[in-house]
């Protein structure tokens, strides 16, 4: 069998970590996909996947075979896409990630758009509140909340937002809102393991900075449950302005500590760098740049929103 046909099956079991799953993605049968692993195998000498009744798990030599896969399969693409012509129409496959939050507030209209303008585009999004690698884990383009470490991808700034302390009217009216950051340790906490924000509480005021580590009452792991709670009366917690938002514009949450307000985080859109400049990806990031610069809760400025 050809030699990136059973790399590209493989590529897909793993990713799948299912036979069936690997199939259905190829638009293929579950014995052909069987057949090509157990080739690409016995050509290789290792065996690249665990298999028990209930899953498929790849192995230690079959992650990085994977991972090398997913390199030369998306180097393949783009010198296909290269040669086509940039003005081809983009086709193939999509992959994109996002915060679980942002994705489906800001990233899921975008795709759709994408997906209508381009009829042969699939895209597979991956919304999780981590900070993904993109070539590791076989993403094209990601949205990244915060300063980015030094990398060789690319970084396209989309906007600023800000954190900001939140409860609901119901809970102020009981206890009272807290008027420095130290008044914070009299009150419920509500804290999200969802969000990519340092365990840290930081204030600033008169250009001096403040940090407090607060003992929460409730830990939640996302941020949709945290603001469920406040909505509910339950504490106070920290949110990205973007996050806040809409509640705040409908009165269901009010900010505190207004006037310790830390200085906003930028927001990006990160992608691999790619010599043969991939239509699939450029278009993708062309699209959700614009977009995304138009939204105004994403245009936060260093203190405001």
């Amino acid at each position: 069998m050809d030699r990136l046909h059973l790399m590209t099956v493989f590529a897909a079991v793993g990713e799948e970590q299912s036979f069936a799953g690997g199939a259905r993605r190829l638009g293929m049968s579950p014995p052909a996909v069987t057949r090509a692993i157990a080739a690409l195998e016995a050509r290789l000498g290792v065996r690249l996947l665990e298999r028990t009744t209930r899953h498929v798990r790849v192995t230690e030599a079959g992650q990085r075979y994977l991972d090398d896969a997913r390199r030369i399969i998306a180097e393949i693409d783009e010198a296909d896409e290269a040669a086509a012509g940039s003005n081809a129409a983009p086709r193939g496959h999509l992959a994109v990630t996002a915060p679980v939050l942002f994705g489906r507030i800001y990233v899921t209209p975008g795709i759709v758009d994408y997906l209508r303008r381009y009829p042969h585009m699939e895209v597979n999004a991956m919304f999780v509140d981590r900070v993904t690698n993109l070539m590791e884990e076989g993403l094209d383009v990601g949205v990244r909340i915060g300063e980015l470490p030094d990398s060789s991808l690319r970084a396209v700034p989309v906007g600023r937002v800000r954190r900001v302390i939140c409860a609901s009217p119901a809970y102020l009216e009981r206890h009272g809102a807290p008027r420095t950051p130290r008044d914070l340790a009299a009150h419920t906490i509500v804290s999200s393991t969802g969000s990519s924000a340092p365990p840290d509480w930081r204030f600033t005021r008169d250009g001096r900075a403040q940090a407090l580590r607060l003992k929460p009452r409730l830990t939640v792991n996302s941020n949709d449950a945290a603001i469920e709670a406040l909505r509910d009366g339950f504490g106070v917690a920290r949110l990205l302005s973007y996050q806040a938002a809409p509640l705040l514009a409908s009165g269901e949450l009010r900010e505190v500590l207004e006037d310790y307000a830390t200085p906003g985080v930028p927001v990006n859109i990160v992608h691999r760098d790619s010599r043969q400049g991939s239509p699939r990806i450029r278009s993708f990031v062309d699209l959700m740049v614009e977009r995304l610069r138009a939204e105004p809760n994403l245009q936060t400025g260093p203190y405001g929103l």
